[in-house]
């Protein structure tokens, strides 16, 4: 095992395809509530979506915000009146959490990881009802150390205050021997920095870095984080690595 022996991981785009469940949840609500859906509308929502939980990211709107206000702007851009931004919201959040969808190779990789000793937490700042049920459907809660859910921590991802309360509650001396893995610039990486850990982006699409902050390492794949931590086996070739 080489300098690290705690990995902090960010769960959406990293461990768990977002984009797909939240393709699902989006038409499925939708045509719950007999509301015309297509990938026009599909994309508009990510946009308004994103927007949203940069702002969450930077201090100025809370968790609840984020929740109703992204379907608040979306249903006045489309001209629905007949149903309410709240009742959409709490909809589309329990078929976000009924679904789930691995990264290439995340499975297989947390698991190994877990068989040779690291220490894993999932650090998110995702709806906690959400995120509690895609770790118990997946199975990463039987995989993880822990989890740490903004909206629980009093903080969100980056701040340190977030970190803080993480590191509050793992063993004395953990920040010394910890990475952190995600896809976000803004959230994982920049946060790393704010919490004074190693920065590892997990970047497959092989985006230019257009946010000033520290990375320590920067992998397209997941099981390229093996020799970064000092891991010298082989991945296996029946795993995907694509």
């Amino acid at each position: 095992m080489g300098k690290y022996t705690t990995i902090l991981w960010d769960l959406d785009q990293t461990l768990l395809d977002f984009d797909r469940s939240m393709d699902y949840a989006i038409r499925s609500v939708f045509d719950q509530y007999r509301l015309p859906i297509d990938e026009e509308i599909v994309a508009r929502y990510d946009v308004i979506n994103r927007n949203h939980w940069n702002r969450l990211e930077r201090g100025e709107i809370s968790k609840d915000e984020v929740k109703v206000g992204r379907f608040r702007v979306l249903l006045e851009e489309l001209g629905i009146r007949q149903i309410s931004p709240e009742e959409i919201a709490a909809s589309y959040q329990i078929e976000l959490g009924s679904v789930y969808y691995y990264i290439d190779g995340a499975k297989e990789l947390v698991t190994k990881l877990k068989e040779l000793g690291f220490c894993q937490y999932v650090v998110t700042n995702g709806v906690h009802t959400t995120q509690s049920n895609k770790m118990k459907r997946s199975g990463l809660d039987q995989i993880m150390d822990g989890v740490f859910v903004s909206e629980l921590m009093g903080y969100p991802k980056p701040m340190k205050g977030y970190f803080d309360a993480c590191f509050a509650a793992l063993p004395e001396g953990t920040r010394q021997t910890c990475i952190l893995v995600g896809d976000s610039l803004t959230s994982d990486m920049k946060g790393a920095n704010n919490a004074g850990i190693a920065a590892c982006w997990f970047n497959p699409q092989g985006r230019k870095k257009d946010v000033d902050v520290r990375i320590d390492h920067e992998i397209r794949q997941l099981w390229e984080l093996l020799p970064i931590l000092g891991v010298e086996e082989r991945w296996p070739e029946t795993a995907n690595r694509n």
